[in-house]
């Protein structure tokens, strides 16, 4: 049976041992950025903070903007403060301040669908690294487009250190095969500044 395609990044536990307890960092998508962010999202620092209070005691808080190829990450967009004045909109749009609730620990373990590009992963790539794909997300469902990029793995330094096919039954290596990994270039993992 083919493995069902589910994009995006979910978090699953820690690295030592402990299932995902929840935790999370606040930090706000500033109106100034004009790309949306989806549930399942990795993002990054922006480099700068909210410099007024939009409600919800938002003033000086780290701003975050989606994640892209070769970008040092903090983590995975799990949900989002509500939108008081649509509580249907799922998703942060695009050129839109709303809080951004990140699972932002350098140890979270993720679950990630591989992008099947150029041929599927095999068991002959887990202990390797490669970067994400990010993709259209939804604006019906809200959750992210965003995959693990199957041709780029490789044993140089990247985004994600591949760990194990995810055990999930019905998970199966092939197309769409969903796969356990460590961020490796996390902005807490960094001496460099943003």
């Amino acid at each position: 049976m083919p493995n069902v395609s589910m994009k995006g990044a979910r978090v699953v536990g820690h690295l030592y041992g402990a299932p995902f307890n929840g935790g999370v960092g606040r930090y706000v998508h500033d109106s100034g950025d004009n790309v949306a962010i989806y549930k399942g999202d990795f993002v990054k620092l922006a480099g700068s903070a909210a410099t007024t209070d939009i409600g919800q005691l938002t003033a000086g808080m780290p701003t975050v903007v989606q994640a892209a190829a070769g970008d040092t990450l903090l983590g995975v967009v799990v949900g989002f403060e509500a939108k008081l004045s649509d509580l249907s909109v799922l998703y942060c749009e695009a050129s839109t301040t709303r809080v951004v609730l990140v699972a932002d620990n350098p140890n979270i373990i993720i679950s990630i669908q591989e992008d099947s590009v150029g041929g599927a992963l095999t068991v002959a790539e887990i202990g390797e690294n490669a970067d994400i794909v990010v993709g259209s997300g939804s604006t019906v469902t809200g959750l992210s487009g965003m995959e693990l990029d199957s041709s780029d793995h490789k044993t140089a330094t990247a985004q994600l250190r591949i760990l194990r096919l995810d055990p999930t039954p019905g998970n199966d290596i092939g197309t769409n095969a969903k796969f356990l990994c460590l961020i490796n270039e996390h902005v807490f993992k960094s001496t460099t500044g943003v």
